[in-house]
């Protein structure tokens, strides 16, 4: 409408909606995301769920958003939660029982107390620094 007489309008316009369009289709990934995130749903609810969004895009996200948009951000949590423990526990899988600093020192404290002989702490000794 004022596109021809205020160019500018017009490109402001245009930079408007392509930032709606963005932003309605991150919310539509979302809902995507969260759907198949749900634990608490059947595999039939999901499926009644993903047809509403597609048919009817806006109002099927419109009343997701409205029934169960207040749990999206619990799930969210709920996974980044698990994927950091999965993490956490493959790091220290990896990573091994300490740092060699720390096994030299219990290694030290078994021998003061004599627990292990010299011969013994020499050749665990040998195995952690090699």
């Amino acid at each position: 409408m004022f596109g021809y007489d205020y160019p500018i309008l017009s490109l402001i316009w245009i930079m408007f909606m392509f930032f709606v369009f963005v932003l309605w289709i991150w919310l539509l990934i979302s809902v995507f995301m969260d759907i198949f995130r749900s634990h608490d749903l059947s595999g039939g609810v999901k499926a009644v769920w993903v047809l509403f969004v597609i048919i009817l895009p806006f109002l099927g996200v419109l009343v997701y958003l409205i029934a169960r948009g207040g749990k999206m951000h619990e799930r969210a949590v709920e996974q980044a939660t698990a994927q950091q423990k999965a993490f956490d526990s493959y790091v220290k899988q990896t990573a091994g029982s300490g740092s060699n600093v720390e096994q030299l020192s219990k290694l030290a404290d078994l021998k003061e107390k004599g627990v292990i002989s010299d011969a013994e702490f020499d050749a665990q000794k040998a195995k952690l620094l090699a």
